[in-house]
């Protein structure tokens, strides 16, 4: 199983960014994180300044969003779609796909429940939990 560090899933994206600008080949991993990327505009100038923020810290209770857990988790989501797993990922996606018009929002639906299933998790001191993951999804019905 692949765990990297933090500062090994950093450079990871900023490596990406600096061979997808340099057009070097990419691996596999590296084309699902520069399809990310290339969704996320405002994340490109951080990308090209490894220096100063591969070791930013970023403190939700200050109003921060991490960008590399965010692009993180877009890879995560893209992977259980790809499997579809938890079983019926897939079929809750593109329900929610229908409802937001676009594969964009969708995910981002999708991110927000994997973090709240993440997070209860965490509170709770338990293993990930699909029922609390497909119930936050199933609650999006408009």
């Amino acid at each position: 199983m692949f765990n990297p560090s933090r500062e090994e899933a950093r450079q990871f994206f900023f490596d990406t960014w600096r061979k997808y600008r340099q057009r070097e080949i990419l691996s596999d991993m590296e084309n699902m994180a520069i399809e990310v990327i290339l969704l996320h505009p405002e994340y490109h100038a951080m990308l090209d300044d490894p220096g100063r923020y591969q070791d930013k810290d970023y403190l939700p209770e200050m109003g921060d969003t991490n960008p590399f857990l965010h692009m993180g988790m877009h890879i995560a989501i893209g992977e259980q779609l790809s499997i579809d797993q938890p079983v019926g990922i897939r079929k809750r996606f593109e329900r929610l796909l229908k409802l937001t018009g676009n594969e964009h929002d969708a995910a981002h639906q999708v991110m927000e429940c994997l973090a709240e299933m993440i997070w209860q998790a965490q509170r709770n001191q338990s293993a990930f939990d699909a029922s609390v993951y497909f119930e936050c999804l199933d609650r999006w019905r408009n």
